[in-house]
């Protein structure tokens, strides 16, 4: 297995190259936002399908928020992160060079995980998407992981804390105070209701 720990993850990254680490939920790829294209590469990713902004709090995320979502942004952030839920939001115009998606929104998230969130403290936000082959399952230990990505770094210590195995919510900023549901998992939104 290709292991990394959280100080050597950085050189890896800044070098282009993914790695992939376990969240709360199930386990990510990510990269350094200006080296997006290495997932689309390596997963083999519609590069019309949107990656996701994960970092290690809210407040290093708002910078990517558009000024009119930013206060819906701080409310929903502030209760339901860290945690398995993803917000999409409309993304600040001093931030388009990183966006995967075709939309002017980026969907962002906060895990809630020991392991990743010392490593994002360390790197800084990464574009993330689940570890698996496009159109493929994929499996949800490191070991099962190695081998659909040999090549990738895989964060360690082993073994890996528990995750849910389950995909986060997703929810959607509509315009002022109100949300959408794009796809539910773990967390229930009240906002939504």
């Amino acid at each position: 297995m290709n292991l990394v720990d959280c100080k050597n993850a950085l050189k890896t990254l800044e070098s282009g190259l993914p790695i992939i680490f376990p969240t709360d939920t199930l386990p990510a790829i990510g990269c350094l936002p200006k080296f997006s294209n290495i997932i689309y590469e390596v997963k083999k990713r519609d590069i019309n399908k949107p990656l996701i902004l994960m970092g290690s709090e809210h407040k290093h995320l708002i910078d990517y928020v558009h000024e009119s979502a930013k206060e819906d942004y701080e409310n929903i952030a502030s209760k339901y992160w860290p945690g398995a839920l993803t917000i999409v939001i409309p993304a600040s115009e001093k931030q388009t060079t990183i966006l995967t998606s075709n939309d002017l929104t980026l969907g962002m998230r906060i895990p809630k995980s020991n392991m990743a969130q010392s490593l994002l403290k360390e790197t800084g936000p990464l574009l993330t998407s689940s570890a698996n082959i496009s159109g493929f399952k994929g499996s949800i230990t490191a070991e099962g992981i190695a081998l659909d990505f040999p090549s990738v770094k895989i964060l360690g210590p082993f073994p890996w804390g528990k995750s849910s195995g389950k995909a986060s919510t997703i929810i959607v900023w509509k315009k002022n105070g109100k949300w959408g549901l794009i796809r539910q998992g773990e967390v229930l939104v009240k906002e939504l209701l």
